[in-house]
């Protein structure tokens, strides 16, 4: 664990997809490969192990080699974070996070829906959340992911500004999609380094001019340098229509993902990865998603032209 690491730039944060082999197998020459295109592409940080990564679908010790190679193949050129309390039981999710931290990682990110049920309120979440810090190593900063997966639990402000003030965390995975919610957790957050980075494009320009951090959503395994640009020059007038492109653009995410992105990549980025996925059946890729990602791939270099040179 880099524990010089606890200012976190702003800027984009691609949640990572995990290359597989054909047969099934994590590629992890194809995931050195992919982690350097992300930092290539702008990225001033990196999340590993998250739901685009497929974590459900990787084993423990996957999840600890991925993260092990993605921090490896940065080597400090810019930090690294990943998700590290998939466990079912509290006291497995407590040796995963010791575990993830071994890795090297620059905070280990908690997912958000482990700590209470559906039907559960915010004070038994804030509990358990209390307990769960008292029994992992108060030297590891963290994170959280508001995961969508197997429920989205979204943080209440009471509990976020409780975890603010424990000064542990340092980056927040925004999935709200609530332009007035946001800027009520910015208001919280405000003067901490607590930061929080946005997964949604369509409020991602006015969340920026709030001031949140950066964007850590999907669709930077598509065109990280666009929202590169975006984070880094949102005061600008002409942010407005990148904003409006990259909006339109984020539909796709609604296709066939995580295996069209892997395709994109693939055929327009230069990567020797397979498009092979764990959660879903590659063979899906048809003929007419391919055409789309196509024509996305094109138009979003005329913006590359015109934004980023």
């Amino acid at each position: 664990m880099n524990q010089e690491v606890r200012k976190f730039p702003g800027g984009v944060w691609p949640v990572m997809l995990t290359p597989f082999c054909p047969d099934g197998e994590v590629d992890f020459a194809g995931l050195e490969k992919l982690t350097d295109w992300y930092i290539d592409n702008g990225s001033s940080g990196l999340f590993a192990v998250c739901q685009s990564s497929e974590m459900f679908h990787l084993s423990l010790e996957e999840r600890l080699q991925v993260a092990d190679t993605v921090v490896k193949t940065a080597a400090g050129r810019v930090p690294v974070i990943a998700c590290g309390n998939l466990s079912d039981r509290m006291e497995d999710q407590v040796k995963e996070v010791s575990r993830m931290a071994e890795t090297g990682v620059d905070a280990v990110v908690l997912i958000t829906n482990q700590f209470a049920a559906e039907d559960e309120d915010d004070e038994i979440w804030m509990e358990r959340c209390r307990g769960f810090l008292k029994e992992i190593p108060a030297d590891i900063p963290l994170g959280f992911y508001e995961c969508p997966y197997p429920y989205k639990r979204l943080m209440s402000l009471e509990n976020l500004k409780e975890c603010k003030e424990t000064g542990r965390f340092f980056f927040l995975k925004d999935t709200c999609c609530d332009m007035e919610l946001i800027e009520k957790r910015l208001e919280v957050l405000k003067g901490s380094e607590f930061k929080l980075y946005n997964a949604n494009t369509a409020t991602l320009l006015d969340s920026l001019r709030s001031g949140a951090a950066g964007f850590s959503g999907v669709m930077a395994n598509f065109h990280p340098a666009l929202y590169a640009w975006l984070c880094e020059h949102s005061k600008e007038e002409r942010a407005g229509l990148l904003q409006d492109f990259l909006s339109m653009a984020a539909l796709i995410e609604r296709q066939y993902y995580p295996v069209n992105a892997k395709y994109h990549l693939q055929q327009f980025e230069g990567l020797p990865i397979d498009t092979f996925c764990r959660k879903m059946d590659n063979k899906g890729m048809n003929e007419t998603f391919k055409k789309e990602v196509a024509m996305l791939a094109e138009l979003a270099s005329v913006f590359s032209k015109h934004y980023t040179g």
